[in-house]
């Protein structure tokens, strides 16, 4: 049991929405589909599922193809060929495929530029058959695709953030969304994190919703290096906010023997140290959150372990002043952006021995160069081990 929770707390780290891919409870069209459906919700993985099961049924696929483009060119097509083989299996049991993804950020509805085309053409490619794209993803149109469609039919909905109700999950656009279908797969590895309405929302009306073959690649590989890994294992664990992975923290510590802080949260953990953290990052609300997890891997006998130096600077911008202190010495009105070079260092002596590595978000503001050292400083370390035959396993922010 010690090991589910871990494994679910992980995969929450690294995919915070796990109600997207496992079922829900749903009322069934009718009393004669109740067994039925009871049945379908106890499988978790699009391959479990039976030419019966499937042929005929309308499928929602939540897929990630938020592709590279240079106009309407994809430079790198790797997320649209990782979702093939979901959609091959979808369409060889006679199933009608309505594939869903995102693509960049529109900001205020439909632009061209974000439209899905290029990516219904390519998929058009790869599966050797016509991918219609829709107009939209909801709404009367989409719906008399539906109604048309024949088995082993593919449709790419149009970009779902085209509606700012997706990623606000709202409840009635989820609704809408899943309308036309019958079942839900999520495939999505990359954005099952996020809990919007076409991974999570949908969720709540189409039953059995599960996993994509991608999705449980993924799971399953996470599943044994945490539970099975080899020692010495260690998780580093970075991005801005205790509050958001303070349920993930006490469970790594009870299953690694070191755990890495970095990133904006290193300064709630300063701070509840009583140290001076000047205008950084902080979550006072979780200070005696901080002090807890601290005192939890003192007595487990764990290594907790916090940068040693500081680079701070005396604004949040790419041109900022920046100096490198002592974590005991951040002056007021300057706050910390990244790892210092011991900081680095100290980390790279931790991770030397280790056989099992878990990384999650980053040690800075990576995205200004300014304060990507100890980021990618880490990203040496881990290949070097790797190399050297470790098992590191990497996730999103």
């Amino acid at each position: 049991k010690k090991n589910m929770k871990f494994t679910a707390a992980v995969t929450a780290l690294l995919l915070a929405s796990a109600s997207a891919f496992s079922p829900v409870a749903f009322a069934p069209r009718s009393a004669s589909l109740a067994r039925v459906q009871t049945e379908l919700e106890a499988k978790l993985n699009v391959a479990d599922l039976s030419e019966s099961d499937l042929k005929g049924k309308k499928v929602l696929v939540r897929c990630d193809l938020n592709v590279p483009l240079d106009g309407s060119t994809i430079t790198d097509d790797t997320r649209i060929r990782a979702s093939m083989p979901t959609i091959e299996l979808l369409v060889s049991k006679g199933a009608q495929v309505f594939a869903c993804s995102h693509l960049g950020r529109p900001k205020d509805g439909p632009e061209d530029k974000f439209s899905l085309a290029p990516c219904a053409a390519r998929m058009s490619e790869l599966l050797g058959k016509e991918v219609k794209l829709a107009p939209d993803c909801i709404g009367d149109a989409v719906a008399a695709m539906a109604e048309g469609a024949s088995n082993g039919d593919v449709v790419l909905l149009e970009n779902t953030r085209f509606y700012k109700e997706e990623t606000k999950n709202d409840a009635e656009f989820g609704k809408k969304f899943a309308a036309p279908y019958d079942m839900f797969v999520n495939d999505a590895f990359g954005t099952a994190h996020r809990a919007h309405a076409s991974t999570e929302g949908v969720t709540k009306h189409l039953s059995p919703s599960v996993a994509g073959f991608l999705l449980a690649k993924e799971l399953e590989y996470l599943d044994g290096a945490v539970n099975n890994g080899t020692r010495p294992m260690a998780a580093i664990v970075g991005g801005s906010k205790v509050s958001s992975k303070i349920t993930v923290l006490s469970a790594l510590l009870e299953k690694c023997d070191k755990v890495i802080i970095g990133g904006g949260m290193v300064f709630t953990f300063l701070k509840a140290q009583g140290l001076s953290v000047g205008s950084s990052l902080v979550e006072d609300d979780y200070l005696e959150t901080a002090r807890a997890v601290i005192q939890k891997a003192e007595s487990s006998g764990k290594q907790l372990i916090l940068p040693s130096d500081i680079v701070v600077a005396d604004k949040f911008a790419p041109d900022a002043e920046t100096k490198i202190v002592k974590k005991s010495e951040i002056p007021d009105g300057w706050m910390g952006l990244d790892n210092g070079p011991e900081a680095s260092k100290e980390i790279a002596e931790a991770l030397a021995d280790c056989k099992t590595v878990i990384w999650n978000g980053p040690m800075g503001v990576f995205e200004y160069d300014a304060f990507a050292k100890g980021t990618f400083a880490v990203v040496d370390v881990l290949e070097k081990i790797t190399e050297g035959g470790a098992c590191t396993i990497i996730g999103g922010g």
